[in-house]
């Protein structure tokens, strides 16, 4: 498999770019980066140096990904979703020391426009609505929405809304592919085939 990077875009010496993956226009891999197997990045996406994304992971047009973003495999980044890296920036006080760690887990959705504030886990296949403000963990499985984002629900690994209660236990099917969930408490797992 080859690499396909537009002649538009900048790839900075150094960046770990993997096979298959492809770099659209407007692009710019600062050195440090590392992307994995598969990756699309689309038109006027920024990649910092300290970041990872993992294989198989979709980034929509007009996407930074600043220093300290770790994205696992099969993470979507819809479009014009923004990370931050500071907690309370200001234009006169250097703050590259203080910079907070943000993962984004294993086939998690980041609907467009949302914002996902620095220091945040996003959990395994959560689904963040498009235009939420994330500033605290989300759950596995959760899906979540508004300003400031709260849970409504629970979603399947296909992406489909499961029929289960924010807490409590319980069990559902996904409507697509037969899989089953248990809620437990307030968490969420995939069941074994």
């Amino acid at each position: 498999m080859s690499i396909t990077i537009h002649p538009s875009a900048i790839v900075d010496d150094g960046a770990h770019i993997g096979e298959g993956s492809r770099i659209w226009h407007w692009t710019h891999v600062c050195g440090g980066a590392c992307i994995g197997n598969n990756v699309s990045l689309g038109q006027n996406v920024f990649v910092g140096n300290k970041v990872v994304i993992g294989d198989d992971c979709k980034i929509q047009n007009n996407v930074s990904i600043y220093d300290n973003v770790t994205l696992e495999e099969g993470v979507f980044c819809g479009p014009s979703m923004v990370f931050t890296n500071v907690h309370n920036p200001r234009a006169l006080i250097e703050r590259k020391n203080e910079y907070r760690n943000t993962l984004v887990k294993k086939g998690a959705t980041l609907g467009a426009n949302c914002t996902i504030v620095c220091g945040a886990t996003v959990g395994e296949y959560a689904f963040i609505g498009a235009g939420a403000v994330v500033n605290k963990d989300v759950p596995a499985y959760a899906l979540v929405v508004g300003v400031p984002a709260r849970q409504i629900g629970w979603m399947s690994e296909y992406g489909e809304q499961l029929d289960l209660p924010l807490h409590g236990e319980s069990e559902a099917t996904c409507p697509h592919t037969g899989a089953r969930y248990a809620l437990n408490g307030a968490s969420v797992i995939r069941l074994s085939a």
